[in-house]
C-alpha cells in the first residue's frame, strides 16, 4: 500500500464517519434549537426538558435511517477487504 492509497482510504473512513453520523447529529442540532426556542419564549428552565425530547428524536432517526448508514458501512467495508485482498 503506498500513500496515495493510504490517503484514500482514511477519506473514505473519514466520509463514512460523516454520512454514517450526519442524521444523528442533525436531528440533535434542529431539536435542540426548537427545545431552546421553547424555553427562551415560555422562560421553562427544566433540565430533563433539553435531554429528554433530544434523546427521543435521534433514537427514532437513527432507527428510521439505520438501513441507509449500515449500506454505506458495509461499502466502506468491502473497500478495505478489497484492499487487503488486492495487497495494496
Amino acid at each position: 500500500m503506498n500513500e496515495a492509497d493510504a490517503l484514500a482510504l482514511i477519506q473514505a473512513a473519514i466520509w463514512t464517519t460523516v454520512i454514517a453520523a450526519g442524521p444523528a447529529v442533525a436531528t440533535a442540532m434542529v431539536v435542540g434549537l426548537a427545545v431552546a426556542l421553547f424555553q427562551a419564549l415560555t422562560q421553562i428552565q427544566e433540565n430533563t426538558l433539553t435531554f429528554v425530547p433530544k434523546i427521543v428524536a435521534v433514537l427514532l432517526v437513527l432507527s428510521l435511517s439505520a438501513t441507509f448508514i449500515g449500506s454505506h458501512i458495509f461499502i466502506f467495508t468491502q473497500q478495505v477487504y478489497s484492499h487487503i485482498e488486492s495487497g495494496r
